[in-house]
């Protein structure tokens, strides 16, 4: 049985935000502010554990806090054995779980001593050692503004009934309702309706995006086979399995009195415990909400931007009601909007994963000049420079930012990848060698680092670091991308050929047919001389995505050396019609007729 939660310790924070004068009145008090920083979609808040500086997953779909095995393993926690019959289900399927307990876990300043957290499953990525849920975000009352960069842990104090969207003011908001929570049953959710049909929706900050089930979809009348959807690749969550995405366009999406008319959302083959459909990380930033355990209900606000961020195309029209007429607001404590240099960086990242790139970079100038020794707001801003196509502004903060801290792994992959793009190969391979001597050996990093040696033709050193990461996470849901990666890198470098079949064979049982992984092994057929299979492989890879020209270029190979010359050259010229460098880079692999 787990002995503490770290709720216990943190809602003792409770009473110091209520103003004294007003107890008769409706207000609402912060019992704790955690600031979040986006890492792309995912919201991310920093924490010790142990006195080790640690970055989590903030998770409201996960009813208990968690770390990845590789995040245990880095942070040299030991493990216990969970009982035997609990299990952690997710988008991935079932993870098998350990317990560790964390001597001193420090949160929002707050000590929390004797902290225990689940281990198991997938590591959410960017270096972020587990996800911190519901036990913690859940002590009562809950504000997600990750538009502003934080999650605030509420108290509602003489409410009851009354309308909690304190920040609304003339703003219109929504309100939902939310069954109770329970220990079998601790997610928030509500009703919303996809064209017109009534779906179940739960809120998980810990989805990059918002995702309905392929069942759901279809009684709204939305399958893969409907007009205008298109392949999205595959997703993973807390187990190994990975499953297949679309995105695919709706007439309607509703949720409380706001309605998105004509948008497009993401369906998958899966299902969820409580619901037909996941509100991720994108409707989150879209929105500012507060779930108000104390009164079943959640409020939301729109803030603008697309609400299920899948192009930076305008956003749709959304509709949503007024304020009702004479609601009163509750006070609010605390001031709005960030003033601090932390406060911008954080509201410019946020800005940047909306793809609102020039309010960004605009943010994170004003935090660079109120603290310009700060590495980390300079490696912001150089990826909003990026997402706004100005490589070069980018790379000179990259390089500011590395003479500030120079073994700052994502600033040196950062830079290593805008010199790969430059084919300045020699200086980005000492930005990767340096990455990888920094980052610790469990890091998540280094499935990333090797995709970058790969991308330099440096096979022998992204095949070390493809390892290194599939060790540290058996039980991950990218071990299909890592393992096709592996193989990917063994083909081109046309070495430890039964290795990467080997690969590429684990790839597939773990995964879809997927045309990516076909077609790494269909190369590695061609190199073993194996034409026919090598054939099979391209012409399955090629069913899935038809406009593949290394799909293309490898059976045209295999068909040469099968003497079949006119099927041969016609699909190299296709080939070469999509990519018309591909001859050149395959012959310097030694890919050639």
């Amino acid at each position: 049985m787990l002995k503490r939660s770290a709720l216990a310790t943190i809602a003792v924070l409770g009473a110091f935000a209520v103003t004294g004068h007003a107890l008769a009145a409706c207000t609402v008090g912060r019992i704790a502010e955690l600031p979040v920083t986006m890492a792309g979609m995912r919201p991310v808040i920093s924490a010790k554990v142990n006195d080790a500086d640690a970055r989590f997953l903030a998770d409201s779909g996960a009813f208990y806090s968690m770390l990845s095995p590789a995040g245990a393993a880095q942070l040299g926690l030991k493990l216990h054995p969970a009982p035997i019959t609990m299990r952690v289900t997710g988008v991935g399927g079932d993870a098998r779980i350990w317990v560790a307990t964390v001597k001193r876990f420090t949160l929002a300043e707050v000590p929390i001593p004797d902290a225990e957290f689940f281990v198991g499953g997938s590591e959410p990525g960017e270096d972020v050692v587990g996800v911190v849920g519901q036990n913690v975000l859940a002590v009562e009352d809950t504000e997600y503004d990750l538009a502003n960069g934080v999650i605030r842990l509420m108290h509602p104090n003489g409410c009851g009934g009354k309308v909690l969207a304190y920040w609304a003011r003339s703003l219109p908001y929504s309100v939902l309702l939310t069954p109770p929570t329970t220990p079998l049953a601790p997610h928030v959710t509500a009703v919303a309706y996809v064209n017109g049909v009534k779906v179940r929706v739960m809120f998980d900050t810990g989805a990059a995006t918002s995702i309905l089930s392929l069942a759901a979809a279809a009684h709204a009348g939305v399958t893969p086979q409907s007009a205008g959807v298109i392949p999205d690749g595959l997703s993973g969550g807390v187990g190994r399995k990975t499953i297949d995405v679309w995105v695919a366009p709706v007439a309607s999406f509703k949720i409380g009195d706001e309605e998105v008319k004509n948008t497009r959302l993401r369906i998958g083959a899966t299902t969820f415990l409580d619901a037909d459909m996941l509100i991720g990380a994108d409707f989150f930033l879209s929105h500012r909400g507060y779930v108000a355990k104390s009164q079943g209900k959640l409020y939301f606000t729109y803030n603008g931007g697309p609400v299920f961020n899948l192009t930076a195309r305008a956003p749709p029209a959304v509709a949503a009601t007024a304020p009702t007429a004479g609601a009163a607001l509750p006070t609010q404590t605390g001031a709005e909007g960030p003033a601090d240099a932390a406060g911008l960086s954080r509201r410019g990242a946020a800005f940047a994963a909306r793809r609102d790139y020039l309010d960004a970079i605009a943010d994170l100038t004003r935090a660079s000049a109120l603290a310009p020794r700060e590495p980390q707001y300079l490696y912001q801003r150089a990826l909003a420079y990026l997402g706004n196509q100005q490589p070069f502004l980018a790379m000179e903060d990259l390089d500011q930012a590395l003479k500030l801290k120079g073994d700052d792994v994502p600033a040196l992959m950062a830079r290593a990848g805008l010199r790969l793009a430059g084919h300045e190969r020699a200086p980005a391979i000492a930005d990767l060698d340096a990455a990888a001597s920094a980052a610790p050996r469990e890091s998540d990093a280094r499935l990333a680092i090797g995709e970058l040696y790969a991308r330099g033709d440096s096979f022998g050193p992204a095949i070390g670091q493809y390892g290194l990461w599939i060790t540290a996470h058996p039980d991950d849901s990218r071990r299909v991308q890592a393992l096709n990666g592996r193989c990917w890198a063994r083909a081109l470098w046309g070495q430890e050929l039964d290795k990467a079949l080997a690969d590429c064979d684990a790839a597939l049982k773990l995964g879809s047919r997927s045309a990516g992984i076909l077609d790494s092994r269909g190369l590695v057929h061609l190199r073993l001389g194996d034409f026919d299979e090598a054939i099979a492989d391209y012409d399955a890879a090629l069913a899935l995505r038809p406009k593949s020209a290394w799909s293309l270029y490898g059976r045209g190979l295999a068909r040469l050396h099968k003497g079949m010359s006119a099927e041969g050259d016609a699909d190299i010229a296709a080939a070469v019609v999509l990519s018309p460098l591909l001859p050149d880079e395959a012959r310097k692999r030694g890919i050639a007729p």
